[in-house]
């Protein structure tokens, strides 16, 4: 994956930043959502999610570039390509999830779109993604979180005045 320094953005050196420097144009995240979906066909892509077709390309470039997403030959002449998703892709799941819900509930609460299904044993059940903490498997509230700065000369509030 390449790297993308959060100095390269402007203000405070941020994760978030930088993530939205590949993902935080609409049709990125609704490409993703595609090859979540399991269209992996430029077409299709371009057909579900409404995108110009230039601006999709643009995307799918800078995913690829990313590390985000890969393209695979499947067809040598005219050379035609599927794209699918890498680890890095894969770990957008979670992103992906928390925006569905977000607006299931603060959007379309009268009828969602999509739903996607838990299969818990031969119960399959409408999916309801929680934040856990992986490492001791506990619910994670706000409320219940603390902030660490680790970038010298800032903290929760901006820039250390010198």
């Amino acid at each position: 994956m390449t790297s993308h320094s959060a100095e390269r953005h402007p203000g405070r050196p941020c994760s978030i930043a930088a993530a939205l420097q590949i993902l935080g144009e609409r049709w990125a995240l609704l490409a993703v959502r595609e090859l979540f979906y399991g269209n992996h066909r430029f077409e299709r892509i371009v057909q579900n999610t409404g995108a110009p077709r230039d601006r999709l390309t643009a995307r799918l470039r800078a995913l690829e570039g990313a590390g985000v997403i890969e393209r695979r030959r499947y067809n040598e002449r005219p050379p035609r390509y599927e794209y699918h998703l890498t680890e890095a892709g894969r770990d957008l799941m979670p992103v992906t999830q928390a925006l569905l819900a977000w607006g299931d509930r603060w959007l379309l609460p009268e009828s969602p779109v999509t739903v996607d299904h838990h299969p818990a044993g031969h119960h399959p059940h409408p999916l309801d993604p929680a934040w856990t903490c992986r490492t001791c498997g506990e619910a994670a509230a706000e409320a219940d979180l603390t902030l660490r700065i680790n970038t010298p000369g800032w903290d929760r509030r901006g820039p250390i005045a010198d």
